[in-house]
């Protein structure tokens, strides 16, 4: 339940803490004294939308945080736990700014504003003073049984069965709608695959017959000159070698050769030496290993010249034949198993459509059955509520078409008055009818909660007299299973409540303040006789109000 609500520079409010209890909680006040600034700053700790309207004049921004005790609240412990969060309590803060920025915290740690509407949901339920205009939209009417027979679940998993079936019919149907023109490119890639099937050409073969195509052209230049160096290193007369040797002889035999800067010359003489002799060993190989092959040669070539047409007749480079035969290779095989694909898909389409078929009549069974319990207690509240003789009826009929929802269509009947066929409540309640109906909805709508935290914001609009006493009733009994909240005009409400918060402005200098404050016995008295008799309190109307009081807070007998 919610246990405190501190505002800092909301709308007209400076500063403020409540801390709130279980049981009925009544919320009065003059009209335009800023009752909705309480459901206000409750909202946008739940994650509604906010703008630079809700800071307080003349400041940076609104601080808010509403705070939870959660140790009843498996659910809301069990979103915290998935998220790492901390788990035994529950602290929502909200912070915007003059600018309209907006930043949010869930047990101090950073959320998003879709984070606090998800936690929310499970924390606290607000009932809205239009809830008899929404009761007009007949889609709203669904919603609310499903959440009196508790099928979100289901529902939410049928709406998923539903998409999947529905994406997959899309893709079916695409897949059959471009048959032809998948059957003629595959026709085009089979042809180019065969050819470069045929064209065979391995992973750096290019490469490869380019360095053997050069090697082959130039094998006959390449033999005259190797010979023509081998001669110039190894010939006897005139040749490299033939001369070092003779000079490295002469200078041998000069006197003091091994020494000095001669000795030096002639370990130059012999390396060089050593050098040309490896030189023409190297040469000599050359020349024995090249080898004039006119008939290799023209094949290389040919081979060359295959590779280049298929090149340009596919408009890609030849060094890029291997990659692009590899790449239609994979695309020919994803449109070969396209035929599998569309088997598969008509598979799934079927089993998508039994599934959601199947789930869908279980909620339909569900629903027939839940509605007649929701008609019955909503008629019993209408009989606390004066509307005894009417007739209550919430029918559920097929729908032809599936839809994410399921395949009912629901309605709320109303028959007013006794002898009359029920109709839809938008063409029979008047507008008093419509507010006792929307109250006696809720009323059975909040009993089935899990969620002890209810808000009611002048939900009693239209109503009066003993009708008011009996509304004021039902909603302390349901304080007393948790925790109830509800703004109201009406003493005979105001007076069942186990506490009572009163707000009003206060004029400070030049600034207008809201001051909210938990009534004492006396205080409860001076506000119901407000309520009941206006500005003026006379003897008669707080000794109205002071009975009023002592009446609503004794026990029943």
């Amino acid at each position: 339940m919610l246990t405190q609500l501190a505002i800092q520079d909301y709308a007209i409010v400076d500063r403020l803490e409540l801390d709130l209890t279980q049981g009925m909680t009544a919320i009065t006040g003059e009209t335009g004294a800023g009752k909705s600034i309480l459901l206000g700053a409750l909202g946008l700790c739940l994650g509604e939308r906010a703008d630079a309207g809700s800071v307080r004049h003349n400041c940076e921004r609104t601080d808010l945080s509403a705070r939870f005790d959660i140790q009843h609240l498996p659910a809301a412990i069990e979103w915290l736990c998935a998220r790492e969060l901390p788990s035994d309590e529950c602290l929502l803060r909200r912070v915007v700014t003059a600018s309209g920025r907006s930043k949010a915290w869930i047990n101090g740690h950073p959320a998003t504003i879709s984070d606090l509407k998800s936690l929310g949901e499970l924390l606290i339920q607000i009932h809205g003073q239009h809830a008899h205009q929404a009761l007009m939209r007949e889609e709203m009417h669904l919603a609310l049984l499903d959440d009196y027979a508790g099928l979100q679940e289901a529902r939410n998993q049928l709406a998923t069965t539903f998409r999947e079936w529905r994406n997959t019919r899309r893709r079916l149907k695409k897949l059959t709608e471009e048959g032809s023109e998948v059957e003629a490119k595959r026709q085009l890639l089979r042809y180019q695959v065969e050819e470069l099937d045929q064209l065979a050409l391995g992973e750096g073969e290019l490469q490869m017959l380019e360095e053997e195509q050069h090697t082959l052209a130039h094998a006959e230049e390449t033999l005259r000159e190797t010979q023509f160096a081998a001669d110039c290193c190894e010939s006897d007369e005139g040749g490299a070698l033939s001369l070092l040797n003779q000079a490295y002889a002469r200078l041998s035999a000069l006197p003091g050769s091994d020494k000095g800067t001669l000795a030096n010359t002639l370990a130059m003489l012999s390396d060089a030496r050593i050098q040309v002799e490896e030189a023409s060993g190297e040469l000599h190989r050359l020349a024995s290993t090249t080898e004039l092959d006119p008939e290799r040669l023209a094949w290389v070539e040919d081979r060359l010249a295959d590779v280049h047409r298929v090149a340009r007749k596919h408009h890609v480079a030849p060094e890029e034949i291997y990659a692009l035969h590899e790449s239609l290779q994979r695309e020919v095989a994803q449109l070969e198993a396209s035929d599998d694909d569309l088997e598969s898909l008509s598979n799934q389409v079927a089993e998508y459509r039994e599934r959601y078929r199947r789930d869908a009549k279980q909620i339909s069974d569900a629903r027939q059955k839940a509605a007649v319990r929701l008609g019955k207690e909503v008629q019993q509240q209408l009989g606390f509520l004066a509307m005894g003789k009417a007739r209550f009826e919430v029918a559920v009929s097929p729908r032809e078409t599936p839809t994410p929802e399921g395949l009912d269509y629901v309605q709320f009947l109303i028959s007013a008055n006794p002898g009359q066929p029920a109709r839809p409540l938008a063409k029979v309640a008047s507008g008093g009818e419509l507010s006792r109906i929307s109250l006696a909805i809720q009323v059975v709508a909040a009993s089935h909660s899990t969620i002890p935290s209810l808000v009611f914001d002048e939900v009693d609009v239209g109503i009066s007299g003993a009708t008011a006493e009996i509304v004021g009733q039902l909603l302390r009994k349901l304080g007393k299973k948790g925790q109830v909240m509800t703004v109201t005009h009406l003493p005979q409400v105001a007076a069942q409540a186990h506490q009572h918060l009163h707000i009003e402005k206060r004029a400070k200098r030049d600034t207008t303040l809201t001051h909210m404050a938990l009534l004492d016995e006396r205080g409860r008295i001076s506000e119901l006789a407000r309520m009941l008799g206006g500005v003026t309190l006379s003897d008669q109307t707080l000794a109205h109000a002071r009975e009023m009081l002592h009446a609503s807070q004794r026990p029943p007998h």
